[in-house]
């Protein structure tokens, strides 16, 4: 993808979204057929990442963050309660869990070469207004849910899994989305699976799917498409809802991108690797995830540096090198607004140390070898100055 705006020229960006012909001519008949809003292609949409998830029902929004909104809301979280959840993570579920009005209780993660809440990080952080858990698939990789889901129901707790960097990732042969109450995905520009904006939520229970479409729409008992087709006439609002619906513009995009997620994902999978083997002799930084049971959808490849690397210096010299690197993630406690409601802890000190130390390098489906020589070429080079 060109990007003849930026005032910059990456050699190898970030990330890149992969468009073909098809999602062109997708989004174009739709286009054509008139109706541009939540229709028909947005429905065959949720049928297929359904049937894709092995799951009852996917309710297709706006973004990730509605999706998480939208759970928290359907669930039932009141004012006061405490969900437990990654400081590790976008701030998106924090803000969702304050806007829903409750209190995001950050938990830590496991090791740092493996970033993942697990039920040991868990127990530490539950209290008596704890009501639910929102669990983060980091970059990709699966968290050991069977346990987690163990634990939380012995609790009485709920579980929603954040799984926007883990389309077609699983843990034991589940989907990632499939084990908890909900599972929430993003489509944004930069996720595996991508429309520019968009999301998904999942849920085996119908009475969650009734409860997630009315607050998706308004509260409305029927929709547009719905009093279009002739099959209202009217409609009744039984909840306060949102306006969190998709369109079928990117909708018809996010069927045909479905059809390739396996093959995006593999892609992802050999350029994982390709970066493994190049880096193996690097002793200044460590590859995460090494040898981490579950299948991945590899959508960040993140690596350690040494505690003695200048890290800002760092990403300096691989941007003089034409190479795009970012910090996945900043612990949300840390930021100014979040410092304030929950200051920094002894029980975060991992978290406290990825952040000081990760670094995400790039990587996409078209990546080529050459490129991913170059990023790990430069990196060496980078630890060289820094």
């Amino acid at each position: 993808m060109s990007l003849t705006s930026s005032p910059f020229e990456w050699l190898v960006p970030l990330s890149s979204v992969s468009f073909a012909e098809a999602e062109v001519e997708a989004a174009s008949e739709v286009l054509r057929s008139g109706w541009l809003t939540y229709g028909p292609v947005s429905r065959k949409l949720e049928a297929e990442f359904a049937d894709f998830l092995g799951i009852r029902n996917a309710i297709a929004v706006s973004n990730g963050t509605a999706a998480l909104h939208l759970s928290l809301l359907a669930l039932g979280l009141e004012e006061g309660d405490e969900v437990l959840t990654p400081s590790l993570t976008f701030v998106a579920a924090a803000n969702a869990i304050l806007h829903a009005g409750g209190i995001p209780k950050f938990v830590d993660v496991g090791s740092q070469e493996r970033p993942l809440v697990t039920v040991q990080t868990l127990s530490r952080a539950v209290t008596p207004r704890t009501r639910g858990i929102c669990v983060m698939h980091y970059g990709g990789y699966p968290c050991a849910m069977d346990e987690i889901m163990e634990f939380a129901r012995q609790r009485d707790l709920w579980v929603i899994e954040d799984a926007a960097h883990a389309p077609g990732a699983s843990w034991r042969g589940t989907p990632c989305g499939a084990w908890g109450d909900i599972g929430c995905f993003s489509f944004f520009g930069n996720k595996n699976l991508t429309c520019g904006e968009g999301g998904m939520v999942v849920t085996a229970s119908d009475v969650l799917a009734q409860k997630l479409r009315a607050l998706r729409s308004h509260g409305m008992s029927s929709l547009t498409w719905d009093r279009f087709l002739g099959h209202q006439s009217s409609y009744d609002v039984t909840a306060s809802g949102l306006n969190y619906r998709i369109g079928d513009v990117r909708a018809a995009i996010l069927r045909v991108q479905l059809m390739s997620l396996d093959s995006f994902n593999q892609a992802r999978r050999e350029r994982a690797q390709w970066y493994r083997e190049l880096l193996a002799t690097e002793t200044r930084c460590v590859s995460l995830f090494e040898g981490h049971e579950g299948i991945s959808s590899h959508h960040l490849y993140t690596v350690l540096l040494d505690e003695a690397a200048d890290r800002s210096r760092v990403m300096e010299e691989m941007k003089k090198r034409g190479v795009q690197t970012s910090i996945h993630y900043p612990p949300i406690h840390q930021f100014s607004f979040f410092s304030k409601l929950s200051p920094s802890l002894s029980d975060l000190e991992i978290t406290e140390a990825v952040g000081r130390r990760i670094l995400t390098l790039p990587l996409y489906p078209d990546m080529s070898h050459e490129q991913v020589r170059r990023v790990s070429d430069g990196l060496r080079e980078a630890l060289d100055r820094a």
